[in-house]
């Protein structure tokens, strides 16, 4: 009988390779977050206050963001934020914290797109959130959390 051959990898880096940035991308309750889907808005008149007099602006177009925020209880609150893409870089328009999930006290263990692609065919979102009520509980239920393709919001336990 053969002993099986063990083979040991070792991954080597140049002393001080890994650093501490200065300052933290995130801060340390912020546990998932998910960019996924889009938004558009065709170009219209500007609003009535517009010193200009109803000039044309142009068309936005951008995504959505879903951010798990832990709590010092270990419980998260969900927040959805709509990011326009511009010129000079991704723009808040518009954040909310998701009542829904607030009012369940979830312990969220997860929360993905609909796709790892980054593709979506409709202007939308569609994304799971994957979350506990009970911490013990072996098992996560299921989430979505649906933008239609005129910004209604619809959140509810996912079926199999």
């Amino acid at each position: 009988m053969h002993k099986p051959l063990l083979i040991a990898l070792c991954l080597l880096l140049p002393a001080g390779a890994l650093r501490a940035q200065e300052g933290g991308i995130l801060p340390s309750n912020i546990t998932f977050v998910t960019s996924t889907g889009y938004w558009e808005d065709g170009a219209g008149a500007m609003p009535s206050g517009d010193p200009e007099g109803g000039t044309k602006r142009a068309a936005q177009r951008g995504y959505y963001k879903l951010i798990a925020v832990r709590q010092t209880d270990g419980t998260a609150r969900i927040h959805l934020q709509q990011i326009a893409s511009t010129p000079a870089g991704p723009d808040v328009v518009s954040s909310a914290e998701l009542e829904e999930f607030t009012a369940m006290r979830p312990f969220v263990t997860d929360i993905r797109p609909e796709t790892s692609t980054g593709i979506t065919r409709q202007p939308g979102m569609f994304a799971t959130v994957y979350l506990k009520t009970d911490p013990s509980a072996t098992e996560p239920e299921s989430w979505t959390v649906l933008i239609d393709e005129v910004g209604d919001i619809k959140i509810e336990r996912a079926t199999n």
